[in-house]
Formats: C-alpha cells, sequence, structure tokens
C-alpha cells in the first residue's frame, strides 16, 4: 500500500464514458507526471472525447485530439497500481474489476460539466472549473512535478 501522496508507478483514471472527466484527468496527469507514471483512462461505456474537453484542454496547451476511448475491457486491472474513479457509476465498477488484484481504487467525487446548460461560454466555464479542480486534486495527492506544469 502507498503512501498517501506517494506517486503510484502506474494510474487509471475512470469515469462513466470515458469522454470527459477521465481522458481530462489523463490528459493532465500525463502533463504533470508523464515522464515517472504510466498513465491511462477509461469508462464503464465509450464514446469520443467531448469538444468542450478539447476546447479546455487546448488552453493549457494540451491536445486530445487524438483520445481514443476506452471502456474497462480494454485494459489489464493488474497493470495499474491506483484506479481513480471520478464518478460513482466508474467506482463501483473499478471495485468489481479490481476484486482480487494489489489494485487500489480511491474516489474524487468531480461533477459532470456536461451536465450544465447554458450558452457556450456558461458550458465552458463549467469544463473550466472541472479541469482545474482535477489538476488541484493532482497536486494536492501526488505534489507538485518537476518539470513544466499547466
Amino acid at each position: 500500500m502507498q503512501a498517501s501522496n506517494e506517486m503510484p508507478v502506474s494510474l487509471l483514471f475512470a469515469c462513466s464514458e470515458n469522454s470527459v472527466r477521465s481522458p481530462m484527468a489523463e490528459a493532465l496527469a500525463k502533463r504533470l507526471y508523464g515522464q515517472t507514471v504510466y498513465v491511462e483512462s477509461v469508462g464503464v461505456r465509450a464514446r469520443e472525447v467531448d469538444g468542450f474537453v478539447i476546447a479546455a484542454l487546448d488552453e493549457l496547451g494540451i491536445d486530445v485530439h487524438r483520445h481514443h476511448a476506452q471502456t474497462f475491457e480494454d485494459v489489464d486491472p493488474v497493470s495499474f497500481e491506483l484506479i481513480v474513479t471520478l464518478s460513482p457509476e466508474a467506482h463501483h465498477r473499478a471495485l468489481e474489476f479490481t476484486r482480487g488484484t494489489a489494485a487500489e481504487v480511491e474516489y474524487w467525487p468531480l461533477p459532470d460539466p456536461s451536465a450544465v446548460e447554458g450558452t457556450r461560454e456558461t458550458q465552458l466555464a463549467a469544463y473550466r472549473q472541472a479541469r482545474d479542480l482535477i489538476l488541484a486534486r493532482l497536486k494536492a495527492r501526488f505534489g507538485n512535478p518537476s518539470g513544466p506544469s499547466p
């Protein structure tokens, strides 16, 4: 079992559709810690990356245009030391997925920005907020990276 702020060797982010929260977390973690940790993301279901995710990450110079959505069935649970779930549905699936493995599962409750309605700017603001919450949570959990950060 790792210390509370120790960086895992391999990290998997999971949400409901691998189109908003988990690809955002994957991209941010790769930017921060990609030299020292293997990072991927999955969903309970797979859908192409949301356009607002692309826009919110483009603002930080992070390109997720080529993100390939995956489900839990596309990865091996023994390949990951830590799985961070970002939705209740993904958390329940991750607990089943890791039964009988040494992988740890952490739940980081994060509102789904795709549920926000309104103007384009209102919606984009919700995605920026989710991005910034993930970024703050990554730094709080794993510390500041040694290299450049967003």
